[in-house]
């Protein structure tokens, strides 16, 4: 059996608080993966945090933030294999393939989004943490938190918006329905996986707003953007438009929606088989 380390971020939540007969959820898809592997007799640690002592066979990198901090990078590094050491960058400038810049002749509309991932909503709360901590801010520079902007064309985006780091426009292709919008996430342990295609009214695609949902197959060139961006273990949102899978976001830390948890949990031995795959790997 193994010993397993999960490195999350000082002032990260993983677990949450108990409920009435006592027992800890999660925000985190990865935690139905950790009971699994639990329940097969290997042993978990939640670290928060840098820690000078460590003894495990395999460790997870989990800090919830879109750009990993150096410290927590090297930590990592320190273990004999840790999953998504390689996934340091989830910005959308690093990983979308629906970027375009102000000078672009793309006809159709256009959404602008933060370059963090979720908006820069876990930077934003790792720093009110900290702060309640009395401790400095791990994201000091942080901008404010804006919502996504669809604009029928590139033209009507507002002024300032392309001289702006910490905004992007990408082109606004999810796939059309006659009742809705459609965009797939591919969730992926090791070589144990999931994809699905998911359709929901909004056009803004959410798995926890949906009306109905497909399995699907996995592209050959997402797998091949998976192995450059250095992911282990994580979330793919990509659509396919014009023949070609086009990556939207990539999550090293994704969450397990309240009102999709049976679903979600459901699915996790699955996954869990992927993890002890990685575990085998790393002996």
């Amino acid at each position: 059996m193994a010993r397993v380390t999960v490195i999350t971020h000082e002032h990260d939540r993983f677990l949450g608080k108990r409920n009435l007969m006592l027992r800890r959820g999660s925000p985190y898809l990865l935690f139905d993966v950790l009971e699994n592997l639990k329940r097969r007799g290997h042993s978990v640690r939640i670290q928060q945090g840098l820690s000078k002592t460590y003894n495990a066979d395999i460790a997870a990198l989990h800090v919830d933030a879109t750009i990993m901090p150096a410290d927590y990078l090297s930590y990592a590094r320190s273990f004999p294999f840790c999953l998504n050491v390689g996934a340091g960058d989830i910005s959308k400038r690093r990983i979308s393939g629906a970027l375009i810049g102000e000078g672009d002749t793309w006809q159709g509309p256009v959404i602008v989004k933060s370059n963090l991932n979720n908006r820069g909503i876990p930077e934003t709360l790792l720093n009110r943490r900290s702060a309640r901590a009395g401790k400095s801010l791990p994201f000091p520079h942080l901008p404010a938190l804006r919502s996504y902007e669809v604009h029928g064309t590139l033209g009507d985006v507002p002024d300032g918006v392309f001289d702006c780091d910490d905004l992007v426009v990408e082109k606004f292709i999810p796939e059309r329905e006659r009742d809705g919008f459609a965009v797939r996430f591919w969730v992926f342990c090791g070589e144990r996986e999931r994809c699905t295609r998911y359709v929901s009214p909004n056009c803004l695609v959410k798995a926890s707003e949906t009306i109905r949902r497909e399995p699907v197959p996995v592209p050959d060139e997402l797998r091949e953007r998976r192995r450059e961006l250095g992911f282990d273990y994580g979330k793919f949102d990509f659509v396919m438009h014009e023949g070609r899978a086009i990556l939207l976001d990539a999550n090293k830390t994704p969450g397990r929606p309240q009102n999709l948890v049976k679903m979600f949990a459901a699915g996790a031995a699955d996954l869990a088989d992927g993890f002890e795959g990685l575990i085998r790997r790393a002996r």
